[in-house]
């Protein structure tokens, strides 16, 4: 969309609170590719998911500076845990002091090392979680989705981010974007789910399980 569209939503989407706002200064002075970042309108929609969705348990595949993390848990019920995933010990320490400094925070654990070996060794443990949030590196999606897949129960929703990855999914031009295009036919074509490709920001791929 254009960016004075952009910019008007932002400015009719709630705040999530000065908390937000300074971890998002700081992900822009301090870390590189600042727009990683979900930001208000994405944190918002993943707040509300979890809120619509009364989920309880919560799965993040990528935690950069940890404002998705926050948005999530800030909705958690009172015994709801959220474990988030990343390899970088930089922008990971970041998010723990916000997690250190939100009355919620205690309810994220942190997991550093590869999302995917996290998940293997979560599914092996019998976890289940209600809402699995994929946003890391883009040519493991699909292992992503796959091992998502394992560790929610029917009713359970899958969010996948940057699912447009900036129009090149129309015509694929590099490994991220074909990656990208290959998970949202793979979710389109899996009559396991029930899914819907929105257009906010950059793509969210949302899906359902229903068996």
């Amino acid at each position: 969309v254009l960016d004075e569209i952009e910019q008007y939503i932002h400015q009719h989407t709630a705040s999530l609170g000065e908390l937000f706002d300074a971890l998002a200064e700081e992900t822009r002075e301090t870390l590189p590719l600042p727009q990683m970042q979900v930001g208000r309108v994405e944190g918002q929609l993943l707040r509300m998911l979890i809120q619509l969705s009364g989920a309880a348990r919560v799965l993040e595949i990528g935690t950069y500076s940890g404002y998705s993390a926050l948005a999530m848990a800030s909705a958690l019920p009172a015994e709801g845990h959220l474990i988030t995933c990343d390899i970088d010990p930089v922008a990971t320490q970041v998010a723990q002091r916000y997690f250190d400094k939100a009355p919620w925070g205690s309810k994220i654990e942190l997991r550093l090392g590869p999302a995917v070996d996290t998940m293997r060794d979560l599914v092996r443990a019998e976890r289940r979680f209600d809402l699995v949030f994929i946003d890391a590196d883009k040519t493991n999606y699909s292992n992503y989705f796959d091992a998502a897949m394992d560790l929610i129960p029917v009713g359970g929703l899958i969010v996948v981010d940057n699912a447009l990855w900036s129009g090149a999914v129309l015509a694929p031009d590099s490994e991220d974007a074909t990656a990208i295009a290959q998970l949202n036919e793979k979710i389109a074509s899996d009559p396991r789910v029930e899914q819907v490709l929105l257009s906010v920001r950059d793509g969210i791929h949302l899906a359902r399980k229903v068996r």
